[in-house]
This record gives structure tokens, C-alpha cells and sequence, in this order.
């Protein structure tokens, strides 16, 4: 059993839905996480979800908006984007033609992130993807050692018997 402590901090932004605002967006992502190894990855993400609630969704038409979360700790930075709905099926990532114009931006995202969930909130959907941070090289040898193998091998002690 491990035990550890993390330390998670949400941020939020609703935006209009013009997509003027999809820039905002990334900038506003950018200046979070920023100095963060998930910046390039999450400000893409942001802009294609926050594109795709635009255009496919309630949250395009007048009066409408988005929403957006960057939950951040340590080890995960999990992007939501929450739509308006009115959409008759749940976003989902779509194999489109190599040229195609449109269409692949939650298929991009997918390959991305390490995961991406899609749930239904109030009168939307919500999509949610997460990054998380790969164990450096450090943290993986020396978890390899707590349990006494490295490269799957058993590790050899130093008090050898003759």
C-alpha cells in the first residue's frame, strides 16, 4: 500500500461562445500552467474542445457559453470543457479522411491525452481530458529498487556469504 498526499487546485473560466473566445482561452491556459511540462499539450486540448463546443453545440448560438477547468497537483492536469447541449448524440472521436478540414479535433485530443471522459452535466456534456506525468527516471528506478528488482531482475545485496 502507498501512501501520499497531493495537492490539487481547480481553476475555472466561462466564456461567451464566439469564437473569438477560444483564444482567450489558450492564453488564459497558458498563463495558468505556465512553467508546467503540460502546457503545449493542454493548451491544444483546451482550444480544440473549446472549439468544438462552439461549433457543435448550444453553447455557439447567441446567449451562448462554455466553461472551462484546469484541475492541476503533481502528477495529473485534467482539462474540462462544458458545452450548452442540445446536441443529439455525446461527442465522440470520429476516424475522418486524411482530407478532411473538419472533424478531428477530439480524435487529436484523445491521442493526446492518457485519458478522455465524456458525461452528460445538466443541459451539456462535459469532456474531460487528463495529462498525466510520466515517473522520472529517478522516481522509476527507485521504485524498481523499493521492491527489490531493477530491470526485472532481482537486485543483488552487498552482504554476500562465502
Amino acid at each position: 500500500m502507498h501512501e501520499y498526499m497531493s495537492r490539487v487546485r481547480v481553476w475555472g473560466l466561462s466564456c461567451p461562445g464566439i469564437p473569438e473566445e477560444v483564444g482567450r482561452a489558450r492564453r488564459w491556459t497558458r498563463d495558468v500552467l505556465r512553467g508546467s511540462p503540460f502546457v503545449d499539450d493542454a493548451e491544444l486540448i483546451v482550444s480544440e474542445l473549446s472549439a468544438n463546443a462552439i461549433l457543435h453545440t448550444a453553447s455557439g448560438l447567441e446567449a451562448g457559453s462554455f466553461h472551462l477547468a484546469l484541475a492541476v497537483s503533481e502528477q495529473v492536469v485534467a482539462v474540462s470543457v462544458t458545452d450548452h447541449g442540445r446536441t443529439g448524440t455525446a461527442p465522440k472521436a470520429e476516424h475522418q479522411e486524411q482530407d478532411a478540414e473538419h472533424g478531428r479535433g477530439l480524435e487529436m485530443v484523445s491521442a493526446i491525452a492518457h485519458r478522455v471522459v465524456v458525461h452528460r452535466s445538466g443541459q451539456g456534456h462535459t469532456v474531460t481530458a487528463e495529462l498525466y506525468a510520466a515517473p522520472s527516471p529517478a522516481e522509476h528506478i527507485a521504485r524498481s529498487m523499493s521492491v527489490g528488482h531493477l530491470n526485472g531482475h532481482p537486485s543483488e545485496s552487498n552482504n554476500k556469504r562465502s
